[in-house]
């Protein structure tokens, strides 16, 4: 059974990226058919005059990140969005078909205008993101998606856009992909809110062991625990959810609890300990990424290979979609 997936390459990754999808990315490929994709026609929408100095970079630096926390390309396809032609003519087809009032009730539409406030997105592109989000799966014939449960409204759209695409053309050459919930433990950013590269407030993956050190240290801990001596809230702080994301020492994570609730331990302290359990959770991933970093050749092969067995399916299913629509070539001008 085949998945597919993606992230934008409008920065370097972060903890709540690592968290939210790729931790669950790697567990996937090993039971799917997985097909992992640099979405940078994606990125495009809200980084246009940014796109050409940074996104070389960021794209370079998402498949070294992959890499290392341990997509391995022989298992999954990893690819870049813009190397396959067939994803900007399968949007175009779609858009024929969808219904404006359909993309205007993008549940992230909004809520992406006001995060990324200062940033152009009075284009048709950010417009029509869930025709083209639909095209990115529909092209790989993908039967389910990884997605949290504030995305499956987003997954529904996809699923309305190919139900009309096959009544309208009387076909049903596209699956209609069905969601796959992963347990994900939210991390919200160093000021408690959301984990963002537009709010300065991320620990990346990029970061070096010390560099994280002192972010964890800036952090905004419980609010409500004004002194020393008052008693923590593990629920409500914000620190916490590190320790679920990146220990399996239950025994820990009781310990914390309990010391927190009591006010055995204070919020300093916590940190401390809270960066020794992550530098020993990513030790291999830092090793790794940083041998890949330097590792050129390599990462750029990967891109290749994942190009070329990407475009195969992606062909395939265009044939498919072309004969529905009456626009395949090899029948064109015959008889």
């Amino acid at each position: 059974m085949r998945i597919l997936s993606g992230m934008k390459p409008t920065g370097y990754l972060h903890l709540g990226n690592y968290v939210g999808a790729l931790k669950n990315w790697v567990e996937l490929q090993t039971e799917f058919d997985a097909f992992y994709m640099v979405a940078d026609l994606h990125g495009l929408t809200s980084n246009q005059t940014e796109y050409k100095e940074q996104a070389k970079e960021y794209v370079y630096n998402m498949i070294v990140d992959w890499a290392a926390a341990g997509l391995d390309p022989k298992k999954s396809v990893l690819f870049l969005q813009s190397d396959i032609a067939e994803h900007s003519e399968l949007f175009t087809l779609l858009s024929m078909i969808t219904p404006v009032s359909w993309c205007e009730r993008n549940p992230t539409f909004k809520e992406q205008k006001e995060e990324l406030k200062g940033k152009d997105l009075d284009n048709l592109g950010f417009l029509g993101y869930p025709v083209l989000q639909t095209a990115d799966i529909a092209l790989y014939q993908a039967e389910r998606v990884p997605v949290g449960k504030d995305q499956i409204p987003h997954l529904e759209i996809s699923r309305e856009i190919i139900r009309r695409f096959h009544f309208i053309y009387n076909t049903e050459v596209l699956k209609e992909p069905e969601p796959i919930l992963g347990k994900v433990t939210k991390l919200n950013g160093l000021d408690g809110r959301k984990m963002s590269k537009s709010y300065d407030n991320a620990i990346f993956l990029r970061d070096d062991e010390e560099t994280m050190r002192k972010k964890v240290m800036t952090m905004v801990t419980d609010v409500k625990r004004i002194k020393r001596t008052d008693i923590g809230h593990p629920d409500e702080c914000n620190l916490f959810p590190y320790y679920l994301a990146f220990s399996s020492d239950q025994e820990l994570i009781d310990g914390i609890r309990k010391d927190c609730e009591s006010a055995a331990i204070g919020c300093v302290d916590c940190k401390k300990k809270l960066t020794e359990t992550m530098k020993e959770y990513f030790t291999e991933f830092y090793k790794k990424r940083s041998e890949l970093a330097t590792q050129k050749d390599m990462v750029y092969d990967i891109m290749r290979d994942g190009a070329k067995r990407a475009g195969l399916a992606a062909r395939e299913t265009m044939e498919l979609v072309r004969e529905a629509i009456g626009m395949n070539s090899k029948n064109r001008y015959m008889g």
